[in-house]
């Protein structure tokens, strides 16, 4: 399971935009996921993490935005039998 929203906070406020972007970095061989990030924030992501790289703080590598893709499956079946009704009824 992937995460419902963008990795990047502006100002204490979390990004409440879907993940579009799986944020990774290549080096050589090798590929270390740092976080999922929205268009809109793709270019402030790029910033932080060569930033980052310059100050010896994140892997040197290329900078890698893979577009998230979703995935159905069919595997899963239920039935009426398979589903719990909870009443809720306020007592006085």
């Amino acid at each position: 399971m992937m995460p419902d929203k963008c990795s990047v906070s502006e100002e204490g406020k979390q990004c409440v935009n879907p993940p579009e972007f799986i944020v990774s970095i290549v080096d050589g061989k090798d590929e270390y996921m740092f976080g999922l990030t929205c268009k809109k924030h793709q270019h402030i992501v790029t910033g932080k993490l060569t930033i980052l790289q310059n100050e010896g703080k994140m892997h040197s590598g290329k900078i890698s935005f893979t577009p998230v893709k979703s995935i159905g499956t069919d595997c899963i079946h239920g039935d009426t039998d398979d589903l719990v009704q909870i009443d809720l009824k306020k007592s006085n």
